[in-house]
């Protein structure tokens, strides 16, 4: 089912980059990196987690598959991938999506802990702060 006001339920054809049957990849609208781009369910639910299984799992083999465009075109030296499962989380369009964000040597000085800096207080477990 698809809602007007959701901005991925109907996102403007320039912003899509690829698809499949069960969902869509668009660059995100603010991104933090070059290629910043959201694995977006073609069925609008809030968490990735109300889809079925195979739903999922076809989501999850988009990630891979942007993952290695992104590679193929920006050469990053790596990623973050994850999403933002409810509004505690920091998830502020309730349709699912997943980030995929490539990341490049030297882009923060110490890329330590990564997705951890979620939580900055808890983010550094090696004991420099």
């Amino acid at each position: 089912m698809m809602h007007e006001d959701c901005p991925f339920c109907n996102p403007p054809d320039s912003n899509v980059w690829h698809r499949n049957d069960k969902g869509i990849v668009l660059w995100d609208g603010f991104p933090v990196a070059e290629g910043h781009s959201l694995i977006v369910p073609k069925t609008h639910v809030a968490s990735l987690f109300d889809l079925a299984p195979e739903d999922q799992q076809s989501l999850w083999q988009m990630v891979s598959e942007v993952r290695e465009i992104l590679t193929q075109k920006l050469s990053p030296d790596g990623f973050n991938v994850g999403l933002n499962d409810g509004v505690a989380a920091g998830q502020t369009i309730m349709h699912a999506h997943i980030h995929v964000v490539p990341r490049w040597a030297g882009d923060v000085a110490d890329p330590r802990g990564g997705v951890r800096w979620v939580l900055p207080d808890k983010a550094c477990y090696w004991g420099e702060k």
